[in-house]
């Protein structure tokens, strides 16, 4: 079988192929990426990519069609990837996540690939206070990242049917350890903080609720939805990936970490305004769908497995808001050496 993944060099990618590769020794994976965040290794011994059959890089806004020849999988991970990023780049987040995810859905349609796997979002769901989200819910994007997902999700569900099965992986919050790891997402940025200044801060009041899912259980789901059977004969199929388990208000996160961390403080910013962004998920689906790939990682897993990974590379930048852990930071220092444009593309 043969598996193509764009955006792999990223922060889920990276420990996407180590798991396919793990769990199918003969599988063939090629890679596909800008190389934006490819320098941003967290202590890795060699890089993610020595599972791949071959590595290309390139801008998926002009995807090469011939890289789909004989591909029986694409899981489409590129993105502007955070609703930071994407308030400053909306227009590319647009061109990225949604128009380009669609172009390649239609080539991978055109060369007779089986398995179209796009990494959706439950970001889509914004702000819901009342019971859990399933899939059949209204959706409430607040913000160009989340717009983006639903954009793509309807485009790709025109496309589904004629042998190409498509499927929209809606995923909590990612969080956890990656040879790329991301600071920008708020369970890493907890305890991140609690390791270099003893002290988490919590920019909201503290009470919107987040789902979350561990970088491995993310894997997990790829690996199911690649080869998962139809759902009621239907080529396409949007789900919700997590566990109840892990619906949690953001100030439980940052009790979490604080106990994991002897002598870490708490500060909330009472004086923030309101964090629409806050919605519980329902996972049911889910669940009854892929009984075999239910995550399998605790909060204190995942809190324990960052913990080493720092101080493995013994963190302790009490300024790391401003560093490469933050993928908004590698881009404007791309743009301020002049080899990166205002739109993204390399100009070296």
């Amino acid at each position: 079988m043969k598996v193509l993944v764009t955006g792999n060099m990223g922060y889920l990618g990276s420990v996407l192929v180590k798991h396919l590769k793990a769990v199918t020794p003969d599988l063939e994976i090629i890679g596909y990426d800008s190389g934006f965040f490819a320098h941003c290794l967290t202590g890795a011994v060699r890089a993610p990519e020595i599972n791949l059959c071959a590595q290309y890089f390139g801008d998926v806004r002009a995807f090469p069609d011939r890289l789909l020849d004989g591909v029986d999988a694409v899981v489409y991970l590129s993105a502007v990837s955070n609703d930071p990023m994407g308030n400053k780049f909306e227009v590319v987040t647009d061109e990225i996540n949604h128009v380009s995810a669609v172009a390649v859905a239609r080539k991978a349609l055109e060369h007779g690939v089986k398995s179209f796997v796009f990494a959706s979002s439950c970001s889509m769901y914004g702000s819901a206070a009342d019971a859990p989200k399933s899939e059949t819910d209204t959706l409430n994007p607040l913000t160009a990242y989340a717009r983006s997902k639903v954009d793509s999700e309807r485009d790709l569900k025109l496309l589904s049917g004629k042998g190409l099965k498509i499927t929209a992986l809606r995923f909590s919050t990612a969080c956890g350890m990656s040879d790329r790891l991301r600071l920008d997402l708020v369970l890493n940025d907890f305890v991140a903080c609690a390791l270099a200044t003893g002290n988490i801060k919590i920019l909201s009041d503290g009470t919107p609720w987040r789902p979350l899912i561990d970088t491995r259980d993310v894997a997990r789901a790829i690996e199911w939805a690649i080869s998962r059977e139809k759902v009621n004969g239907e080529d396409f199929l949007a789900v919700n990936v997590g566990t109840h388990e892990w619906n949690h208000r953001v100030s439980d996160l940052a009790e979490a970490v604080a106990r994991s961390v002897p002598g870490t403080t708490i500060s909330i910013n009472k004086e923030a305004p309101p964090d629409k962004r806050s919605y519980q998920v329902n996972f049911d689906l889910f669940k009854r769908l892929a009984p075999r790939h239910q995550p399998q990682i605790s909060l204190e897993q995942s809190i324990e497995e960052l913990k080493r990974g720092l101080n493995s590379i013994m963190f302790k930048d009490g300024n790391f808001h401003q560093s490469q852990f933050m993928r908004l930071k590698v881009l404007e220092a791309h743009m301020a050496e002049g080899i990166l444009s205002g739109d993204l593309r390399w100009t070296k």
